[in-house]
């Protein structure tokens, strides 16, 4: 019998023995009742998301089984709901049509590797706790890059609304094939695609008042809800199949294996593993972040905890999971966790209760789908992802930063122009050169005290008294090899410009690190201020600062002192007024 101690030590990397120990017959229910909406709803969204990687329809329902069961064991959220996402579909039809054809087997194969490496990178990234580099992916960039995937997928689908054959990955390339084939339109084709489309728009905003009306309770009436898209893909199939429409140019899904997540087996090829990695990079980024947004929101909902570096990992086992077992690249989707959280689910279960529910979808219900229009599922991703598109995102940066509105107008642009790894490779890069600009040239304020007070502030904002031998300088960034110089420069500046000075005061509350090239400039500083006669001090310094400063020879050479206030230095520096 393994002691408590064991089980808690083990819990912290697989969470299922945390909330396994209390599941009751309580959550058992809500979780199926979850589960079930779910699996309705993830059914004709999972054969869609394939469909828009290029991929054949089953490994949509393949990478929504095992890779959920994986997180419900490893992962940290207790709604959070793993499987085939649109913004991922679409990089990883950019990421493995560089490598294959699609269609084709080497294409599939491409899938499985991708998924591969995806799930080891985000599964090093959680065993060396490296979560926070997906800070480096500023909200603003992330807004404009779902919003261009947005607006890329649902372009892509217009493809298949209209019954034509169009390729390309970028806007400019879609647009100009839907326009030179406009002719080719297959018009049944069109009238389901568009019908299916107006249908999940009106199951989106007026069904649910409809069945409220008629008196359904809540949960029948989300059950109906979510079944909207499921009644588009039984309506459309039975019209196909009655009236033969296949034999017109409707094009349907075809033949579906009826069978479990067959394993499967990635390449281990170099040349594939080279042509793949910075994609799988990408992908496991903007996968991560999508994730832990949703998972990070939910929990703070009921006021539980989620754990970044553990999602990583269970993320990147359900990646894993796929690779082995038919599907592709996978995360936690926005739209099926909340619906997850809002069916009731209490802990990861519901997700493994789905995982079975699409298992005997996947034996039983593939047959049904042989005439499913590849249209149907068009408008079922239209519609889905549609609600990421979010252009008021530009106002708002405009109205607050035009350094995040040239972030999230680069990424919306270069995404809509050179694909999905350029655009977010672009706003990413645009990100940190914009970061390090702003923290290169930091604020910097001279400060004077409030009379009547012991607070300082900005001598240009505020009615203060300043001191002509005194020079208080406020830094308000930490001081690093980006802005060492700037630093030097600014100090230098101003004691050329007052002749009487006696003591130049750094005022450091701000400053929660100095780097070795800060250090050698404030050592600089020092001694250039000793050859003029100004004696250089520092105020308000952090405790874990002060400790860095200790362990160097500064403090020693320092012709000033260390104040505990900026308060306490002005009255000891100060002249004292003649009697």
């Amino acid at each position: 019998m393994a002691s408590p101690a064991l089980i808690r030590s083990l819990a912290r990397y697989v969470p299922v023995l945390d909330w396994g120990r209390t599941y009751n017959r309580d959550n058992l229910t809500n979780d199926l009742v979850a589960a079930v909406i779910v699996t309705i709803m993830l059914v004709p969204q999972s054969l869609a998301y394939a469909l828009l990687a290029g991929l054949p329809a089953e490994m949509g329902i393949y990478a929504s089984i095992v890779p959920i069961i994986l997180y419900a064991i490893f992962g940290t959220s207790r709604a959070l709901a793993v499987g085939p996402v649109a913004v991922v579909s679409l990089m990883t039809a950019a990421a493995i049509g560089k490598v294959a054809a699609p269609g084709s087997p080497e294409y599939i194969t491409a899938a499985l590797t991708l998924a591969f490496l995806s799930g080891a990178f985000l599964l090093g990234m959680g065993f060396l706790r490296l979560g926070f580099l997906a800070n480096f992916l500023s909200h603003p960039v992330i807004a404009g890059f779902i919003t261009a995937s947005g607006v890329l997928i649902a372009t892509s689908q217009i493809k298949h609304i209209l019954g034509i054959k169009v390729s390309g990955d970028t806007m400019p390339e879609m647009l100009e094939g839907i326009f030179t084939h406009l002719g080719d339109t297959n018009l049944i084709t069109l009238v389901i695609g568009v019908s299916a489309t107006a249908f999940l728009f009106w199951v989106r905003k007026g069904l649910r008042p409809l069945l409220i009306r008629a008196g359904l309770g809540k949960r029948l009436t989300d059950i109906g809800t979510k079944a909207g898209p499921v009644a588009a893909v039984v309506v459309t199939t039975l019209v196909v199949w009655l009236f033969g429409l296949a034999d017109y140019g409707v094009r349907v899904v075809g033949e579906v294996p009826q069978s479990l997540p067959p394993l499967t087996m990635p390449s281990f090829s170099p040349d594939l593993w080279g042509s793949l990695i910075g994609s799988a990079i990408l992908l496991s980024v903007i996968g991560f972040v999508e994730s832990i947004s949703v998972a990070q929101t939910l929990a703070a909902k009921k006021r539980q905890r989620i754990t970044p570096d553990q999602e990583l990992i269970g993320l990147g086992a359900a990646n894993i999971g796929a690779a082995f077992t038919g599907g592709y690249p996978v995360t936690g989707g926005f739209s099926r966790s909340v619906v997850n959280y809002d069916a009731g689910a209490e802990t990861p279960a519901a997700g493994a209760y789905t995982a079975v529910g699409l298992a005997f979808a996947a034996l039983l219900l593939t047959p049904l789908i042989y005439f499913l229009p590849q249209a149907t599922l068009a408008a079922t991703i239209i519609v889905a992802v549609l609600s990421l598109v979010d252009f008021s995102i530009l106002p708002k940066t405009w109205a607050y930063s035009k350094s995040d509105f040239a972030a999230v107008s680069a990424t919306i642009v270069l995404t809509l122009l050179f694909g999905v790894e350029a655009g977010v490779s672009a706003g990413v890069a645009l990100s940190i050169l914009i970061h390090l600009f702003k923290t290169s040239r930091p604020h910097m304020a001279v400060v004077g005290q409030v009379p009547g007070s012991e607070h300082f502030r900005n001598v240009l904002r505020h009615e203060v008294v300043t001191q002509p031998e005194i020079l208080t300088l406020r830094v308000d960034e930490s001081l690093y090899f980006a802005n060492a110089r700037f630093l030097e420069d600014k100090v230098y500046d101003m004691v050329a410009s007052r002749p009487d000075l006696k003591h130049v005061i750094l005022m450091c509350p701000a400053v929660n690190a100095i780097d070795m090239s800060a250090l050698e400039s404030l050592e600089a500083i020092n001694e250039r201020l000793r050859d003029l006669g100004v004696t250089f001090h520092l105020s308000e310094v952090k405790g874990p600062v002060m400790d860095r400063l200790k362990t160097s020879d500064f403090l020693h050479h320092l012709t000033g002192r260390v104040f505990l206030s900026q308060h306490q230095a002005i009255a000891e520096l100060k002249p004292t007024q003649a009697a």
